[in-house]
This record gives structure tokens, sequence and C-alpha cells, in this order.
């Protein structure tokens, strides 16, 4: 019986090491963008396991009394969930017409190579060769805006409001407007990488509309929004998880020199 208790041992603290490598991961991930325009850091969340019982709370010990309290075995842990963390990053000021940041809720739109829609926080957006706007990699941002090639400036209004200047002309030339979506459960979105994100059964369906309406957020171009990645949060749980870890692995070798024990037992 010791015996098998030291092997259930062996397993359980196996569950937590295992446990703590994920959560690490994530961590690592996490200061790996630190940097990431529009990035949104993750949070390992975890369960306990399934209870071995031993002796069942509230049997009978006699004909009229009961047992107070049982006896029940953990079996370990197991990853419950990564989250996504939707909490606003920092703004940073960089001069750039293009860089558009978000305030408040709302996601930007991008329409992928094979016609689908993604939805995206950065607002890093550049021209291509045919005056579109779009992202690092080329897609163009919904709806589709499209700056003339005699454009000398852009401005780009809090409610997504897109004119340029062009050159010859005076006043501005209105080009488009900018769109936001929300989602009901935007922790549930997919990540695609690639700072976009992909509507899921449980973030719900997006709802679009002008930014600073119906509580969607506000454009502030000029500005960027950085990773809301803490360096320092992620240290302390860097260094939470690797003690985890190790007392973990300390279990492991506990439980492991008592069975050694155990088979070394002569009569």
């Amino acid at each position: 019986y010791k015996e098998k208790n030291m092997i259930r041992a062996l397993w359980t603290a196996a569950s937590g090491m295992q446990a703590q490598q994920t959560n690490i991961d994530v961590v690592a991930n996490n200061l790996a963008n630190v940097n990431t325009a529009g990035f949104k850091k993750s949070r390992a969340d975890f369960q306990d396991l399934m209870y071995q019982n031993l002796k069942t709370s509230g049997a009978p010990s006699t004909s009229s009394t009961q047992v107070p309290s049982g006896i029940q075995i953990g079996l370990g842990a197991k990853l419950a969930a990564v989250t996504k963390l939707f909490s606003e990053g920092n703004i940073n000021q960089t001069g750039n017409e293009l860089d558009i940041a978000i305030e408040g809720d709302g996601f930007f739109q991008v329409q992928m190579p094979d016609g689908t829609t993604t939805y995206s926080r950065a607002g890093s957006f550049k021209r291509d060769n045919q005056g579109r706007v779009v992202t690092s990699d080329g897609y163009p941002m919904l709806p589709e805006l499209v700056v003339p090639s005699n454009a000398t400036s852009i401005s780009v209004g809090n409610d997504g409001t897109v004119s340029v200047t062009q050159a010859g002309q005076t006043s501005p030339t209105n080009i488009g407007n900018i769109q936001l979506a929300t989602f009901s459960n935007p922790s549930g979105l997919t990540a695609l990488g690639r700072n976009l994100f992909q509507e899921s059964d449980s973030s719900g369906t997006p709802t679009t509309g002008t930014p600073g309406q119906n509580g969607i957020g506000t454009l502030a171009q000029g500005f960027l929004e950085m990773s809301n990645v803490s360096v320092m949060e992620e240290m302390v749980n860097m260094i939470v998880g690797q003690r985890a870890y190790e007392v973990n692995s300390k279990a492991v070798q506990a439980a492991d020199e008592m069975l050694q024990q155990a088979n070394n037992l002569r009569r």
C-alpha cells in the first residue's frame, strides 16, 4: 500500500512539474513580445485533477454516527486554459501619420488573402504600391482605404474619418472611414500570430461601428499601442513558476528515495 502511495506521489509531482513548465512557456512568450505593438499578454490557468476517495465524507461510522470528513487524495494539476488579457497597453507617440492607436475597446479589421476577415490591435499601418492602407504583411484594412498617389498628408479623426490633402489643393478630401469591431468575449478570439486574431464560437460574432459610438474606442493618429506585458510582473511570475517546478521535482526525488528504501527492505 505504501509503495502504491509513493508511485502515486511520483505521478502527482510530475503533473505539477508539467504544469509549471507550461506556465514558464507562457511567461517566456509574454516576455518575447514585450515590444510587439498591440500584443496582449496571456495567463495560464490550472485546475486540480480528480481525487482518489479512500473514505467518503458523511459515511456512517456506527448506526448513530457518521464520518465528519473523508479522505481524498489529489492526483495533481492540469492546464485548464491559456487566457488572453485584453487590458490596454501603453500608448507611445510616434508622429507617423499611419500609426493609429485605439483608445478603448475595438479591433481593426484586416482582410486576409483568402478573403476572410481577421482582427488586430496593432495600428502600425503602411501604404502598398496601390496606395492601400495595409498591415506590415501587406493585408489591407477593411473598409479598404486607398490613398491617392499625389497626397501630401493624411489625417485620421478620432471618429475614424480619413482625409488627405492632395498636391495643388487647399481643402482636404475624405477618402473613407475606419470602422472598428468589438466582441462580447475578446478572450475567446483565436490568436493567429502576426498580431492578428480570428473570430471563434467562444468570442461571438463581431459588432462593427464608428469609433467613439456605442462603447467603441476612439482613434489617435500618430500614436501606437504597445504590448500590455509588464516585465516586472512576468519576472515575478517566472521566479514563482521556477520555484514551484523545483519544489515539485523535490517531491519526485523524495518519493523516489522512499520507494528505494522500501525496495531495499529485507526480512
